[in-house]
C-alpha cells in the first residue's frame, strides 16, 4: 500500500474453457459460432418438450462428464457441476497453471450459477415422495447446493484460496470473472479460475419461465434478438471457465496471454424483479462504470457482446442502455448476441460470452447474430446480422443482466493494444 491505496494489479486472461449446446470444447463451440449454426432442439433428453409452452431448447450434445471425471464422480455431481468442472478442466489445461504446494493457497475459485443443482433438487423430490426418504441419496445435499461447482473445481486441483459463488441470477457468470478480478487485481490472490454455469433443464424450470412470459413459442428462426419479430428466449445449458492472473505471475511463468481484463461494472435496478426500466438506466450505469475503470470511451470500444435475450423488454432497454451510456458512440460499435445460438444460459452465459469476447479478438472475427430479419425500430444499432465481420478488435465488452435488477459488464481488452 501507498499513501492508503492499494498498488492494484493488471489481470490478464491466460486459460479458457466451454461446453455448450454447440460445442463440447472452446475450439468446437466457436467454429459453430462463426458458423452461425443454431444450438436450438425441439426435443428435451430430459423432459416432454411438447406438453410445454416453448418452442425448442438448447441442450448440450454428446456431452460425456463420466469420460473426463470418471463414472463414479460424474454420478455424484450434478449436471451444473459436471459442466463447470469439465470446462474449468480444459481452462486450466489451455492456461499451463500448475497448482502445487508452493501457490495452492494463492489460487481461488470464483463461480456463478443462478440456480445451482436444480435438477437434482427435482430429481430427489420425487424420489422422496415415490420410494421414500432412505432412497434419498448421500450426495443430494452435495448436488443441490449452489456452491457445490466451486467446491469441487477447487477438489479436483488442489486450489485453497477461496472459492467464491456468486448467485445473481443471469449476470452470476460475469459477476463470477468480475468478483475474481477485483482479488487478483487487489493482490489477494495470483490466479482464480472463474466462470458461470447452469443447467435449467427441468421441465419445472421452464414451465415457469413461460408463466413469466419470457419464452418463444415459434418452432424455427428463434430466438431472434433485436428482431421486429422476436417472442422471447429459449432456455439452454452449459458452462464457461477463465482462469485470470496478474500480470506479472503470468509473465513470470511464460504464459500465453490472451487478453486483459481492465473494468468491472456492477449495478441494480431497483425497479422490477423481471423487467428492466425501458431506459435501459441500469445498465447504463454499469457500462459507464466499467468504462471508467478501464479509462477508456464509447469511441475506444471495437465489440459488445450483448445480453440480447430475444424478449421484447430486454432488447429495447438494452439498446436504449448503450445509448444513454455511450452517446453517438454507440452507432459505431459492432454488436452481436451470440444466444441467438446458444440460447440463453442463465447463470452461465456472462462467462460463455466473455470467452466469446476473448476469441473474436483473437481472431478479429466479430460473431454472428442469426434469426436477425427485420431490426425493431427501437433497436437501431448495428448487430451485426447474419454472418460474421471481420474486424480489429481491440476493446470489447460484455453484457449480462438477471431477473432482480442485477448488471454486470465487463471490459476487456488485447494486451498492449
Amino acid at each position: 500500500m501507498t499513501n492508503g491505496t492499494i498498488n492494484k494489479r493488471r489481470v490478464v486472461i491466460t486459460g479458457l474453457g466451454l461446453v455448450t449446446p454447440v460445442g463440447n470444447t472452446v475450439d468446437e463451440t466457436w467454429a459453430n459460432i462463426l458458423a452461425g449454426k443454431s444450438g436450438v432442439a425441439r426435443t428435451s433428453q430430459f423432459f416432454d418438450l411438447s406438453k410445454l409452452d416453448v418452442g425448442g431448447i438448447c441442450e448440450l450434445k454428446g456431452f460425456d462428464a463420466a469420460g473426463v471425471l470418471g463414472r463414479r464422480e460424474a454420478r455424484r455431481r450434478d449436471r451444473v457441476q459436471q459442466m463447470a468442472c469439465v470446462a474449468a478442466n480444459e481452462a486450466i489445461a489451455d492456461s499451463g497453471l500448475q497448482v502445487t504446494d508452493d501457490n495452492r493457497e494463492r489460487v481461488g475459485v470464483f463461480m456463478g450459477t443462478g440456480a445451482g443443482g436444480i435438477q437434482s433438487i427435482v430429481q430427489t423430490e420425487w424420489t422422496r415422495q415415490e420410494k421414500g426418504p432412505r432412497r434419498v441419496s448421500p450426495f443430494a445435499v452435495t448436488m443441490i447446493m449452489s456452491n457445490g461447482a466451486a467446491g469441487m473445481i477447487a477438489i479436483d486441483h488442489g486450489i485453497q484460496g477461496p472459492a467464491l459463488t456468486s448467485v445473481t441470477a443471469c449476470a452470476a457468470g460475469s459477476d463470477a470473472i468480475g468478483q475474481a478480478f477485483r482479488y487478483v487485481q487487489n493482490g489477494m490472490v495470483d490466479a482464480a479460475v472463474t466462470g458461470g454455469t447452469e443447467c435449467p433443464m427441468t421441465a419445472m424450470t421452464v414451465a415457469g419461465f413461460a408463466r413469466a412470459g419470457a419464452l418463444s413459442v415459434r418452432t424455427e428462426g428463434t430466438p431472434s434478438p433485436f428482431d421486429k419479430s422476436r417472442d422471447g428466449l429459449i432456455p439452454g445449458e452449459g458452462a464457461g471457465m477463465l482462469v485470470l492472473e496478474s500480470l506479472e505471475h503470468a509473465q513470470a511463468r511464460g504464459a500465453n496471454i490472451l487478453a486483459e481484463v481492465t473494468g468491472y461494472g456492477v449495478t441494480t435496478d431497483a425497479f422490477h424483479v423481471t423487467a428492466p426500466p425501458e431506459d435501459g438506466s441500469g445498465a447504463a450505469r454499469a457500462i459507464r462504470q466499467a468504462v471508467n475503470e478501464a479509462g477508456i470511451t464509447g469511441a475506444d470500444i471495437d465489440y459488445i457482446n450483448a445480453h440480447g435475450t430475444g424478449t421484447v423488454l430486454n432488447d429495447q432497454a438494452e439498446t436504449a442502455a448503450i445509448k444513454l451510456a455511450l452517446g453517438e458512440d454507440a452507432y459505431g460499435i459492432g454488436i452481436s448476441s451470440t444466444k441467438s445460438m446458444t440460447g440463453h444460459i442463465m447463470g452461465g452465459t456472462g462467462a460463455i460470452e466473455a470467452v466469446f469476447c476473448t476469441l473474436a479478438m483473437r481472431d478479429s472475427l466479430m460473431p454472428p447474430t442469426i434469426n436477425l430479419v427485420e431490426k425493431d425500430e427501437k433497436c437501431d444499432l448495428d448487430y451485426v446480422a447474419g454472418t460474421p465481420r471481420a474486424a480489429e478488435i481491440n476493446v470489447a465488452t460484455t453484457h449480462a443482466f438477471g431477473f432482480g435488477g442485477h448488471n454486470s459488464v465487463l471490459v476487456l481488452e488485447k494486451l498492449g493494444r
